[in-house]
């Protein structure tokens, strides 16, 4: 697929994408890692060992939070409630991705910590995980814990692996899995089993994303799609209705571009009618252009 900006005619910024659709194979073998898809597959762990966690707590495990107070405050309560400091968290550093709470946060003199990272709601899932077996905490994150050698036993089952693709350390410090687009579709395809992972995404979706994440927006504006974005360009979007769905997948990793490929393909499929502003303006709100999605 194409997405083309188009200014007064002339195509001034071109980016390109793989599509793939369930039950359509394309027979493309090319691996792609995961990213922040495999969050939702991660916490199906959780499930498995019937793990105490609220809707809405099992929700911020599965997403990719803003940093929001509402994020921060469901974080907290899962590690209170199973005894683990905060300190324990290995996910690194990074403002809050929510403009508003990084304005909050400057306003108050407050400095971000782990706890503000994207994916601390994973990694507060893992340390429970560590919490129940008995395993070490602070070498949660490393290749050779018993921990990320059950996760990565459940991704190639669920995703319905057989061969062997490359492996490399996600943004988070965490140990992540490449393979096919069409693999990570069949992931998300026996994911609907999980009915608990499954309600908690659509119950809350702020909680699963929150201000700017186009995960939160898909949920909020259809009736049937869960969508999970992954760093890299990729979005996968899950009819559960109709046990359907579609991966995209950036080749630049724009996150606009995916956003446009992915809502025009969510209104294309009849899935949803979701508005957004495809027109190219200029600061004084004169259309110049559109941006356009293309199948090949």
């Amino acid at each position: 697929m194409n997405i083309e900006y188009i200014r007064d005619g002339l195509i001034e910024e071109m980016h390109k994408g793989v599509i793939e659709r369930l039950g359509i194979p394309s027979g493309d073998e090319t691996p792609y890692y995961l990213r922040s898809c495999a969050k939702p597959l991660q916490a199906s762990l959780l499930t498995d060992y019937n793990i105490e966690l609220e809707e809405d707590e099992l929700a911020l495990i599965c997403g990719s939070h803003a940093g929001e107070e509402c994020h921060i405050e469901t974080a907290r309560r899962i590690l209170k409630r199973y005894n683990i400091d905060e300190g324990f968290l290995k996910c690194g550093v990074h403002a809050p991705l929510s403009r508003s709470m990084q304005d909050k946060m400057l306003l108050r003199g407050d400095k971000p910590k782990a706890i503000h990272n994207n994916c601390s709601g994973k990694h507060v899932g893992f340390l429970v995980l560590c919490k129940i077996n008995g395993w070490d905490l602070e070498t949660y994150y490393k290749p050779e814990h018993p921990l990320q050698k059950a996760i990565k036993n459940k991704i190639n089952t669920l995703c319905e692996i057989k061969n062997i693709y490359p492996e490399t350390t996600d943004g988070c410090g965490v140990p992540i899995l490449s393979m096919p687009l069409y693999n990570m579709l069949i992931g998300y395809k026996n994911l609907l089993k999980y009915t608990k992972i499954i309600e908690s995404i659509r119950n809350n979706p702020y909680i699963f994303g929150g201000e700017g994440r186009i995960e939160t927006e898909i949920i909020e504006k259809t009736d049937n799609l869960i969508a999970k974005a992954g760093a890299g360009g990729l979005c996968i979007v899950m009819n559960i209705k109709e046990k359907d769905g579609f991966i995209i997948k950036i080749n630049d990793c724009s996150m606009e571009a995916r956003r446009f490929a992915v809502l025009d393909m969510i209104n294309k499929l009849g899935w949803g009618n979701i508005e957004y502003d495809n027109k190219i303006k200029t600061l004084q709100g004169k259309i110049v252009g559109e941006i356009k999605v293309y199948e090949n």
